[in-house]
């Protein structure tokens, strides 16, 4: 379920700087804790699909993501790595029962706005500098939960945002 009710199909959740930035250097360029218990909170016991290097990206100790499913988006035909199940094509990542959340990174989230009905998005206060970027939601979103700024106990403001694709 997502906050307004609705059934998630295929979801995505980021955090994304103001100007959009949501990596640089195969990291994420803030540290705001609150978004990190909203993730979990977010994608709770469901699949979550991210590509090898987001995978990467997560700390060895929180590999895989505890209590959800780990699907890993990778063209490598021979990779492999403990506790995440690995596919080669992004039907094949999204075709599951119950809930699926995509994590990351930017070329998955491109490729899979379009099989989306969710998206739950953390805007962080800050101009940085960075490589990927989240997608751009078009008109074809509506905007159902706009969450008032907070001050992260790091001193970073944020809030969180909720979007549904128009029926």
């Amino acid at each position: 379920m997502t906050p307004d009710g609705g059934e998630v199909g295929v979801g995505m959740v980021w955090a994304r700087s103001t100007s959009g930035v949501i990596g640089a250097d195969g990291g994420i360029p803030w540290h705001v804790p609150e978004d990190l218990a909203h993730f979990r909170a977010v994608t709770g016991s469901a699949t979550v699909v991210m590509g090898r290097r987001t995978w990467e990206s997560l700390p060895e100790r929180f590999r895989p993501l505890p209590g959800r499913r780990n699907v890993v988006l990778t063209r490598a035909a021979d990779w492999s790595a403990e506790g995440a199940e690995v596919v080669h094509d992004l039907a094949a990542a999204l075709d599951t029962d119950g809930p699926v959340w995509v994590i990351g990174g930017g070329a998955v989230y491109r490729d899979a706005l379009a099989a989306a009905n969710r998206v739950s998005e953390t805007i962080v206060d800050l101009e940085v500098d960075g490589d990927t970027h989240a997608p751009a939601l078009d008109d074809a979103w509506e905007l159902v939960d706009d969450g008032p700024w907070q001050e992260s106990r790091t001193g970073a403001r944020y809030r969180f945002l909720e979007w549904r694709r128009r029926r």
